[in-house]
């Protein structure tokens, strides 16, 4: 199943520090306070601190703009400051952002940690990927990405597009226009 970066609906913050825009969550139909998992885009327009979340673990990759530092309570400071940067953090974690240069856009991963476990990497080469998850999502952080399944289903994968895989399989990836991608898999406990 193809996920178009053009039907991702934009939700504001409360504290009017950016935008999320959901790309998937589990189960089906779960609240934002039910999921078992959930990946999403984020616009981050301004410092601040951000929303804690007991029992999740967090994944956040730096797609777009400068960067921003993710500084702890105590001390500790995730750098994101180049494209496809990763911090992995417990959701509960107090931490604030600060913007290095301006807005940027964020790939974010949450999974409760009594309910799943999430695997995330990037990569900027063309070849074979197993997908050996329960669910895979391959989303093109920039350029295009031509796909080609196990079944010889083919798609093409813009800049902010998503592949979900549903079980394990195989897949042939062919990029062009310099591109990235992230691969995440999910397995349910």
């Amino acid at each position: 199943m193809i996920i178009r970066a053009d039907s991702l609906t934009p939700t504001p913050w409360k504290n009017g520090g950016g935008v999320t825009r959901e790309i998937a969550a589990g189960p089906h139909g779960a609240s934002f306070d039910a999921f078992a998992w959930r990946l999403s885009l984020a616009d981050v327009a301004s410092d601040g601190a951000f929303s804690t979340f007991a029992g999740v673990d967090r994944v956040l990759v730096l797609l777009d703009g400068a960067g921003m530092r993710l500084t702890q309570a105590d001390g500790g400071v995730h750098a994101l400051d180049a494209p496809l940067a990763m911090a992995r953090f417990a959701g509960e974690t107090p931490i604030h952002a600060t913007l290095i240069d301006g807005p940027t856009r964020d790939f974010n991963v949450m999974v409760r940690r009594d309910q799943a476990r999430a695997t995330v990497d990037a990569g900027r080469t063309s070849g074979s990927l197993t997908l050996d998850n329960d669910l895979t999502f391959l989303f093109c952080a920039q350029g295009r990405i031509d796909i080609k399944l196990a079944d010889d289903t083919r798609h093409t994968l813009e800049a902010g597009d998503t592949l979900r895989v549903d079980g394990a399989t195989a897949l042939e990836c062919a990029h062009r226009d310099d591109a990235a991608w992230l691969r995440i898999g999910i397995d349910m406990m």
